[in-house]
C-alpha cells in the first residue's frame, strides 16, 4: 500500500473519484423519464457525449494495463503499427454502418438484426451472442479495475471486486444510458488529463528525450524493444521473427478495425445521436482522439523499463509509473484515470448485457417466460432486476476465475468481428442477404470462433500468427451468410427494410450540418499529419543517429 507520511492518497482520490461518478449517475436517473432515456438517452446525445462515450467504453482497463504491459515488455512500435488500421474502424463503422442502423432507431443491436431480417431468432441469436461476448470482456474489465484498487489498498481481490461491481451496478442501474454516457464522458476528461500530463513528466524521470531512445537503443535488459518488429530473440520473446511480429499487427490490426466498426459497445452509442451528422463526427473524432493516446501511451511504456524492468506482472507498469515516477498529485490523477477508465467501460458493458437480457431475450420474443408489461414503468423494473442477475453473475465468475486482462478482453471483444463482422455490412450493402445467412453467420462465426479459440488455448491445435481462431470464425460467418442468403433469399419484408433504412440516409441534411462535419474531416487530416511528425522527430529521428 502506498503511503506519503502515513496517508494514502492514491485510495483517498479513488474514493473520492467514486463518490463523484455516483453523484452524477444519481442526477443523471432523474433524467430518466421513459424505456427510451433508459435504452438509448432519447436519442438526443451530441457529439461531445457520443465521443466522451466511445473512447471511454475502448480505453479501459485492456489498454492502460494489458497494452501498457505488451509494450514494456518489448512491443511499443507493434502497436504503433497497428494503431491506423484499428483507428480506421471509426470512421469506416459511422460512415458505413452506423449511420444506417440509427434509421432504423433500435433499442439495442440485436433489435436492429430483428427489425432487419423480420426474425426474432435474429434477434436472439444476436443476443446471446452479445451477452456472451461482453458478459467475458465485463468480467476481464471488472477483474482488471479490482486489480488496481487492491494494490492501491489494504482490500483484497474479492472485496475490491465487490466495490467495482457494486459501483457500476448503481449509477447504471439508476440512470441507463443517460448515466453512462454522462459519466463516460467526465471519465474521459479525467484520464485524457492523465496520459496527457504524465507523458512529460516520465520521460524527464528517465533521463529526457532524447537520452532515453539512445538508451533504449542498447538496453541490455530489452535490447530491441524499439525496434519495429520488438524482441524476437531469447526466452521472453513472443514472436519468433520480425515478419511474425508484423503479421501479428496487420492480422489484429483488422480484426480490430472490424471490431471497432460493428462491435455493441461501439455502434450502440450511434443509436443515441441525436443525427446523423453527429455519428459521422464522433467517428472521426474518436478516430483521432484514439490515435492520439495510442502515441502517447505506447511511445511512453518502454521508458518505464528503463526506470524498472522488473515489474510483475507487465500490466502493473502504468500503476507502478504512477506511483514511483510522478509527482503525488500527478500520480494519483494517473490511477484515478485508470479506475475512471475501467469504470466506464464496465459500465457500458453491463448496461448493454443487461438491456440485451431484458429486451432481446425476454421481452420482444416469443421465449419470453414473464407477463406482458404494458407501461413503461414495468418495464424499467424489468430492465433493473436484470441488471441485478447480471452483476451477481459477473461477480461469481470474476471471483472464481484468475484475472487475464488482455488475453481475455482480446478475445471476448474479437468475438463480434467474427459473429457480427461479415453479416452488419451485408445487411446494409448486399441485397440478396436474408434471414437464413444473417442466423447462420452470426451463430456459425461465433461457435467456430469459440471452438477454435479453445483448441489453441488447449494446445490440441495451433493456429499461425496471420491466422487466429478470430479469423477463421470471421471467414466461416462469411461463407454462412453467402450460403444461407442463397439457399433462403430475403422476403419481399427484408428487401422493403432495406430500401426504407437505405434510401433514409443523407436526407435533409443542412449545408450548415454538412461543413461543420467537413471541418471534422479537416482536423483530422491536420492531426494525422501532426502525429506522424511527433513520431519521426521523437522516435525516428533519435533512434535512426543511433542505428
Amino acid at each position: 500500500m502506498p503511503l506519503v507520511d502515513g496517508t494514502n492518497w492514491f485510495f483517498i482520490g479513488v474514493v473520492v473519484s467514486i463518490i463523484l461518478y455516483l453523484l452524477i449517475g444519481g442526477y443523471a436517473g432523474r433524467l430518466v423519464k421513459n424505456v427510451e432515456d433508459y435504452y438509448v438517452a432519447g436519442r438526443n446525445a451530441p457529439t461531445i457525449l457520443i465521443v466522451g462515450s466511445l473512447v471511454a467504453s475502448f480505453l479501459g482497463v485492456v489498454s492502460f494495463l494489458g497494452e501498457m504491459g505488451f509494450s514494456y515488455s518489448g512491443y511499443p512500435i507493434v502497436m504503433l503499427i497497428l494503431m491506423p488500421l484499428n483507428v480506421s474502424g471509426y470512421a469506416i463503422g459511422a460512415y458505413f454502418f452506423g449511420r444506417y442502423i440509427y434509421q432504423m432507431e433500435p433499442v439495442t443491436l440485436p433489435d436492429y438484426f430483428g427489425q432487419r431480417f423480420d426474425s426474432d431468432k435474429v434477434r436472439v441469436a444476436a443476443a446471446l451472442t452479445l451477452v456472451t461476448g461482453l458478459g467475458v470482456y465485463l468480467i476481464a474489465m471488472s477483474q482488471g479495475v479490482a486489480v488496481v484498487i487492491a494494490n492501491i489498498t489494504d482490500l483484497s481481490y474479492g472485496i475490491s471486486l465487490f466495490v467495482v461491481i457494486g459501483v457500476i451496478l448503481i449509477f447504471t442501474f439508476a440512470s441507463g444510458s443517460q448515466g453512462v454516457i454522462i459519466t463516460d464522458t467526465i471519465m474521459f476528461l479525467v484520464f485524457t488529463f492523465a496520459a496527457v500530463f504524465a507523458a512529460p513528466y516520465i520521460v524527464n524521470s528517465a533521463g529526457g528525450w532524447p537520452d532515453v531512445i539512445h538508451q533504449l537503443i542498447n538496453y541490455p535488459p530489452r535490447p530491441e524493444i524499439l525496434s519495429w518488429h520488438g524482441i524476437v530473440t531469447g526466452e521472453s520473446a513472443q514472436y519468433s521473427s520480425p515478419w511474425e511480429s508484423l503479421a501479428y499487427a496487420i492480422t489484429f490490426g483488422l480484426i480490430w478495425m472490424v471490431v471497432v466498426a460493428v462491435s455493441p459497445w461501439q455502434t450502440s452509442r450511434y443509436i443515441m445521436a441525436k443525427d446523423e451528422q453527429t455519428i459521422l463526427r464522433s467517428g472521426i473524432a474518436t478516430m483521432i482522439i484514439i490515435a492520439c493516446f495510442y502515441v502517447i501511451l505506447h511511445l511512453n511504456a518502454p521508458v518505464i523499463s528503463l526506470v524498472n524492468s522488473n515489474i510483475v506482472p507487465s500490466e502493473r507498469a502504468l500503476i507502478w509509473a504512477a506511483q514511483n515516477m510522478l509527482p503525488l498529485w500527478l500520480g494519483v490523477v494517473v490511477v484515478c484515470g485508470i479506475v475512471a477508465a475501467g469504470i466506464s467501460s464496465c459500465s457500458t458493458f453491463l448496461s448493454l448485457v443487461g438491456f440485451s437480457f431484458s429486451h432481446d431475450l425476454f421481452e420482444e420474443t416469443d421465449f419470453s417466460i414473464f407477463p406482458e408489461r404494458d407501461s413503461d414503468k414495468d418495464q424499467l423494473r424489468f430492465s433493473r432486476l436484470f441488471m441485478i442477475v447480471v452483476a451477481v453473475l459477473v461477480f461469481a465468475v470474476g471471483f472464481y476465475q484468475p484475472p487475464a486482462v488482455l488475453s481475455l478482453g482480446y478475445f471476448a471483444a474479437s468475438l463480434f468481428a467474427a459473429s457480427w463482422g461479415p453479416i452488419a455490412f451485408a445487411s446494409v450493402y448486399w441485397k440478396q442477404t436474408s434471414k437464413t445467412g444473417a442466423l447462420w453467420g452470426i451463430s456459425l462465426g461465433f461457435i467456430v470462433t469459440l471452438i477454435a479459440y479453445g483448441l489453441d488455448t488447449s494446445g490440441i491445435l495451433s493456429f499461425p500468427v496471420y491466422l487466429p481462431p478470430e479469423a477463421v470464425g470471421f471467414f466461416v460467418s462469411l461463407a454462412s451468410v453467402l450460403i444461407g442468403s442463397y439457399i433462403n433469399g430475403p422476403s419481399s419484408t427484408e428487401k422493403k427494410r432495406r430500401q426504407d433504412m437505405v434510401s433514409g440516409v443523407g436526407k435533409s441534411v443542412s449545408p450548415k450540418k454538412l461543413r461543420t462535419t467537413l471541418n471534422y474531416t479537416s482536423v483530422a487530416i491536420v492531426v494525422s499529419i501532426l502525429l506522424s511528425v511527433v513520431i519521426f522527430i521523437y522516435y525516428y529521428l533519435p533512434y535512426n543517429s543511433i542505428i
